[in-house]
C-alpha cells in the first residue's frame, strides 16, 4: 500500500519500516492497554498485529493446564500449626494458581506453581479466546482495506490525468503577437543567406 503511494521504493521502504516498528511495538505483547500512555491507546486498536496475535495466540493456546517444572515452583513455609493448603487457601480464592500435591498437607517447604491453567496468563496479555471470531473477522477487514487502500493510491499517484484544452478566444493583441512570431520564423537566418549567394554566385 506504500509503495504503490509513493514514487522513489527507498522512501517507501522507510516509512513501510516504520509503520511495521510501530505495530510490532503496539500490538500488547511488549506492553499490554494498560500499561500503555493515554495518547498512545490508540496505536493499539489501530495496529493489525493485536488481533491476529491474540487470535493466534488464543486459539493455540488458551484452555490448557499449566504444569510446572521443578525450578518454576515458588516455595515458602507457612504459618506455625497450619498446611500449606490452610495457609493458601484464601489465596486460592481470588487468584490462579496450584499447589504441588505432595506439599499441600506438608506444614514447611510449600512449593506454589502460579497459574494453573493457560487463560490466567494470557488475561494478563489482554488475549481472550472468546474474541478469536472476531478477531478473524477484523483480520479480514484490515486486508481488505489494504486492497482497496493500494488500489486508490496508485490510481492518485500514478496513473496519468487527462489534461483539458480551453479554447480562448484569441484577442487582438495575440493576433498581433502571433503574425510577428509568424514573420520571424518566416526570415531566412544568416546562414541560410549566405548559402543562397554562394548558390548565386556558382
Amino acid at each position: 500500500m506504500v509503495v504503490a503511494g509513493i514514487e522513489t521504493a527507498e522512501t517507501a521502504g522507510n516509512v513501510a519500516q516504520l509503520l511495521f516498528s510501530l505495530t510490532l511495538i503496539f500490538c500488547g505483547v511488549l506492553a499490554g492497554p494498560n500499561a500503555l500512555p493515554g495518547f498512545w491507546i490508540f496505536m493499539y486498536y489501530v495496529s493489525p498485529f493485536t488481533y491476529m496475535v491474540e487470535g493466534m495466540l488464543g486459539t493455540g493456546l488458551a484452555r490448557t493446564k499449566v504444569v510446572c517444572s521443578d525450578i518454576e515452583f515458588n516455595r515458602f513455609d507457612p504459618r506455625s500449626n497450619e498446611t500449606c493448603r490452610q495457609y493458601m487457601e484464601q489465596y486460592f480464592q481470588s487468584n490462579d494458581g496450584y499447589l504441588r500435591p505432595d506439599t499441600e498437607n506438608a506444614t514447611n517447604n510449600c512449593l506454589l506453581c502460579a497459574s494453573s491453567e493457560t487463560d490466567s496468563v494470557l488475561a494478563s496479555l489482554s488475549v481472550h479466546y472468546s474474541n478469536r471470531w472476531r478477531d478473524f473477522g477484523i483480520m479480514w477487514a484490515f486486508i481488505g482495506f489494504n486492497v482497496c487502500a493500494a488500489i486508490f493510491l496508485y490510481w492518485l499517484a500514478r496513473v496519468p490525468r487527462k489534461q483539458k484544452v480551453l479554447d480562448v478566444p484569441q484577442t487582438e493583441g495575440a493576433s498581433r503577437v502571433q503574425s510577428r512570431v509568424s514573420r520571424v520564423q518566416s526570415k531566412p537566418t544568416r546562414s541560410e543567406e549566405k548559402a543562397t549567394g554562394s548558390e548565386a554566385t556558382n
